[in-house]
């Protein structure tokens, strides 16, 4: 049984409900007479102990159990008759204040989805970006490609790629190996000393006064500098001081790129090794990876358009809970990457902002998706996942891969309906086209 619902504020709501003793101490009984049955006591055949001994060791449990179900079943019929659909969990307290001959009394506290109201699409404007690929862009990636199988040869030594050139000398693009330690007020500081250490020049891995010390020595040479650490450096203990450092390089090699050849095309799946093919399968890829950045910030735009003209309360309920889900996604991901963070605090707070954005747009989707038809049909998800396997050696296996697991599916099914939502809002705003840079998409 359970009173007229109460709006408290905005999405909050209270029931008051009432559960009949009589029902609980009757269900209570019959669990008791089945646990029972196979309850085991000292001196007594299994299902033959007394009623009382049973009762007195599964009561209090039994009870809460039973006391759990009423309560929420009386939850359940009370929601249900008044179409109710709950945001979160409810708050449920026995209610102390408030007496009843033979029932106990509780108060429901909880939250319902808010009612979304989205203005006229007309008036919402979405920019489209738009970039061109050329063969500059063609060019600069075969650079790229390049210099991800760059190989090192000793400087000074002759080999099938040459020596290296006559300066012996370390310059920016050349990996060196060094010995070093630095010390602070002339003690040696964790971490502030290795043996064998490499580095490439130029490459940003190192300090820019440490990599700036190391140019012009040749192997066997040593240099003695000062370095200055910032201070926000990621090591505390030496952040925002001068250590004095002293490096010696042991070996010191030059960097030899591949030649854009036959060789070269062969090494990225062109099999006979034609160039003008070559090119053209890194167009197609680039066209593709090109598409998909399109599509995102397309997506992003239509996104921070509807969440201007929906006008919504966001439950605090749901806003909680993808906070902490935010927060706990953090904390694996920083795990996975080899970091400790048992006793890092990760205060929901810094991922409110972020929940928000998340929430309320699940709730301007749904909306839309439940009015205006938008669901995944059988068809697009196929066609999704088929486009999606292209980029892959194996198309069929990524096809089965994601057919074969409903998991899988379903995330394909969001992406899609995502799809029919933005294109829909596109069909009815007002786009605006906007030319970006090839580097200014790939964010180089």
């Amino acid at each position: 049984m359970a009173t007229a619902v109460e709006t408290l504020e905005k999405l909050e709501r209270r029931i008051t409900l009432t559960v009949p003793l009589t029902e609980v101490s009757e269900e209570v009984e019959k669990r008791l007479k089945v646990r029972a049955r196979t309850a085991k006591f000292p001196g007594f055949r299994p299902g033959k102990a007394p009623m009382k001994m049973v009762a007195a060791q599964f009561g209090a449990i039994v009870e809460s159990e039973v006391l759990n179900d009423k309560v929420g079943q009386a939850f359940g019929d009370a929601t249900a008759e008044n179409n109710l659909r709950i945001a979160g969990y409810p708050r449920i307290e026995p209610k102390a204040d408030e007496k009843v001959d033979n029932a106990l009394v509780f108060q429901a506290t909880f939250e319902v989805y808010p009612e979304v109201k989205i203005s006229d699409l007309a008036a919402a404007e979405v920019e489209k970006s738009a970039a061109a690929i050329t063969d500059a862009e063609i060019d600069k990636t075969i650079d790229i490609l390049r210099k991800q199988r760059v190989h090192y040869h000793t400087k000074g030594e002759a080999g099938a790629h040459g020596d290296g050139g006559p300066d012996t000398s370390a310059q920016n693009g050349d990996r060196v190996t060094v010995d070093f330690v630095g010390k602070i007020d002339g003690v040696e500081f964790p971490g502030g000393k290795a043996d064998d250490f490499p580095f490439v020049l130029g490459a940003g891995q190192m300090l820019k006064e440490f990599e700036e010390a190391a140019i012009g020595l040749k192997a066997g040479e040593s240099k003695t500098f000062s370095m200055s650490f910032p201070e926000d450096y990621h090591g505390k203990d030496v952040a925002g001081k001068t250590a004095e450092f002293t490096i010696t390089v042991k070996n010191l090699e030059w960097a030899h790129m591949p030649e854009v050849d036959a060789d070269f095309a062969k090494s990225l799946g062109v099999a006979d090794g034609d160039m003008q093919k070559m090119r053209d399968d890194i167009r197609a890829n680039l066209e593709r990876e090109v598409g998909n950045r399109i599509k995102a910030r397309t997506k992003t735009s239509v996104m921070d358009a509807l969440i201007k003209v929906a006008e919504l309360d966001v439950p605090k309920a749901l806003l909680e809970q993808d906070a902490e889900r935010l927060a706990e996604m953090t904390r694996q991901d920083m795990r996975q990457r080899g970091m400790n963070v048992n006793d890092m605090p990760f205060p929901t707070d810094l991922f409110t902002a972020q929940a928000d954005r998340r929430v309320r747009l699940g709730l301007i989707l749904s909306e839309l998706v439940k009015t205006h038809g938008l669901q995944a049909t059988a068809d697009q998800v196929k066609a999704f996942v088929d486009d999606f396997a292209k980029a892959y050696e194996d198309p069929q296996q990524v096809v089965k891969y994601y057919f074969s697991d409903r998991t899988r599916l379903a995330e394909v099914e969001a992406l899609v309906i995502e799809e029919n939502v933005v294109n829909f809002v596109l069909s009815k705003a007002k786009t605006v086209e906007k030319a970006v840079s090839f580097d200014e998409l790939m964010g180089n």
